[in-house]
């Protein structure tokens, strides 16, 4: 989603390649730790994120009889179309809010691409290949295996897989990039892989007890022969995820709470676009082999309750000669602008972190206001809104015609997730609507094609330190800075619209559900599940404060 994950770390490692010979030595291949701890009458929780899941594409494929399992599963549980995303919606930070149930505000992973104001350099997950290479290949791969979980993910707040752990319950995660835990490992870099880099060729990492990253980690090696060749890009694919699933399955060495991370979606919708049905029809025959591994789909849902959810969704982009490109530097030329590659100096004006639709833009010499920067970008008619936070408010500009509403948290308005806030300007720059709720809790506000909008925005705008503003493009449009990945005529993400943000959530095997449909609350959701009572009878229990 946007989308790196997976996806971009194997170009960074296949910028970095060259021939040679494999080495498949592990020394993680005993998986006796990873099974079970409640035995085999306590169902398993199964979760799949698939990149760029969307509800149109399967509701779509199953009108044109093409999708029999997603048939299967939505009419065995609970099919939910409308499930809040983070923001902005990009694979990493959205897995960083599913696995800790908070937004970046808490989390503090912002974006695929940001700017840290402690170490004056720009932060970069594994963008698109241009990127990658003028800002080096050795900084992405310490970003990405080292400085993402060991330090940029807020060690304050706990993940899922820690969670599970004091619970006294195994987890595992299957290709996710974001995995802390509880339980040691040791990422390899293989043999044939040439890095100029200042990395160990083994890379120690704390995770969920069973931890698989393509090549990089890989507890089957010996047990099975998996496919993580650069043919299959390393294994950070959906053929590696799902055989290594069904590895486990079949074998009933299933932990007791599983995340399995599948990528291929994203990029048959980033190019192709959104209306593209080819890669939801192989997703389906994978889901149908994963049900078969237990025996038969009837038997998959008397052993596992599966849930399977998107984490974004896209926007058709329009074709080049239509300019979806929205060329940042071009905009806001005359402000000294930092090249990929660059250090900051006093002379910098501006810093862009572009995430497809989405973008921060820093003003780290402080020479030109948020405000004037905005005014700026919002007289090309294709960005649709900027945000920054001046003290202790949040001020939002949309829109050409320069609609304008401030707010923070607290005061007389309420959502419908309970959160309060005051608000002053004109709502219709976020699409909002105020009626009259409880009289104990003064005017209710609806969101219309923001969802979460308050919330989200003010998260992405507390995420990090330093001067920077938010800016989205309107449906259509993609921002762009000098070496970002486009995808014109295919599908974007990253911004806080309906279509990016609002993802399927489906849920069989249990006849419980999330509290709020929204991507922080399915942490809370799932802890819940497993502290069911177990075969002892006895329930595991934990504070909700500590599941978030």
């Amino acid at each position: 989603m946007r989308t790196m994950g997976m996806k971009w770390l194997a170009v960074v490692l296949i910028l970095a390649t060259v021939v040679g010979c494999g080495n498949k030595e592990t020394k993680e291949h005993d998986l006796l730790h990873v099974k079970s701890k409640q035995g085999t009458d306590k169902k398993k929780v199964i979760f799949l994120m698939v990149d760029t899941l969307m509800a149109q594409s399967i509701d779509e494929g199953i009108r044109q009889k093409q999708l029999p399992t997603f048939q299967y599963l939505i009419g065995k549980g609970h099919y939910h179309k409308d499930m809040v995303s983070s923001f902005p919606t990009m694979s990493v930070t959205i897995d960083s809010s599913m696995l800790t149930g908070a937004y970046p505000h808490e989390h503090r992973v912002p974006g695929l691409l940001w700017y840290s104001a402690e170490e004056k350099r720009l932060i970069n997950y594994g963008t698109g290949p241009m990127e990658i290479l003028r800002q080096g290949v050795n900084h992405v791969l310490e970003d990405a295996l080292i400085n993402l979980n060991g330090r940029h993910l807020n060690p304050k707040i706990h993940t899922i897989y820690e969670d599970a752990a004091r619970l006294g319950l195994t987890s595992g995660s299957i290709n996710g990039l974001v995995y802390r835990g509880k339980a040691e490992h040791t990422l390899f870099i293989p043999a044939w892989i040439e890095v100029p880099t200042t990395l160990h060729r083994n890379i120690k990492v704390k995770g969920p007890d069973l931890l698989t990253l393509g090549a990089l980690s890989n507890p089957l090696n010996g047990k099975k022969n998996m496919p993580d060749s650069i043919a299959n890009r390393l294994g950070m694919d959906n053929k590696f995820a799902m055989e290594a699933l069904e590895y486990l399955i079949r074998e009933k060495k299933l932990p007791d709470f599983l995340y399995v991370y599948l990528p291929d979606l994203d990029q048959k919708i980033h190019k192709n676009g959104p209306s593209d049905l080819e890669g939801i029809k192989k997703l389906d025959g994978q889901l149908q082999s994963m049900l078969q591994a237990f025996g038969s789909p009837e038997k998959a849902l008397e052993e596992a309750i599966i849930v399977i959810a998107g984490d974004s969704g896209m926007t058709q982009l329009l074709p080049a000669d239509q300019h979806s490109e929205i060329d940042l530097p071009a905009i806001l030329n005359g402000y000294r602008i930092l090249r990929q590659g660059e250090r900051p100096t006093d002379e910098t004006d501006v810093i862009l972190a572009v995430n497809e639709t989405m973008a921060y833009i820093y003003n780290p010499n402080g020479k030109h206001s948020l405000q004037e920067i905005a005014g700026r970008l919002l007289k090309d008619n294709r960005i649709d809104m900027a945000a920054w936070k001046d003290e202790g408010w949040i001020h939002v500009l949309r829109g050409s015609a320069g609609k304008q509403l401030k707010y923070h948290a607290d005061g007389s308005f309420t959502d419908s997730y309970g959160q309060k806030w005051t608000i002053e300007g004109d709502k219709d720059a976020l699409d909002l609507k105020a009626g009259r709720g409880n009289p104990d809790e003064g005017q209710f506000i609806s969101y219309g094609e923001y969802p979460d909008v308050l919330q989200r925005l003010a998260s992405a705008l507390h995420s990090h330190t330093g001067s920077y503003m938010v800016v989205t493009s309107k449906p259509g449009y993609e921002l762009k800075d000098r070496s970002s990945p486009t995808h014109e005529g295919g599908g974007g993400h990253g911004s806080i619209g309906k279509k990016e943000s609002l993802v399927p959530l489906i849920i069989c095997g249990t006849d419980r559900e999330p509290r709020y449909l929204r991507m922080i609350d399915l942490k809370a959701f799932l802890l819940d599940l497993l502290a069911e009572p177990s075969q002892d009878g006895k329930p595991r229990t934990m504070d909700r404060k500590t599941a978030r």
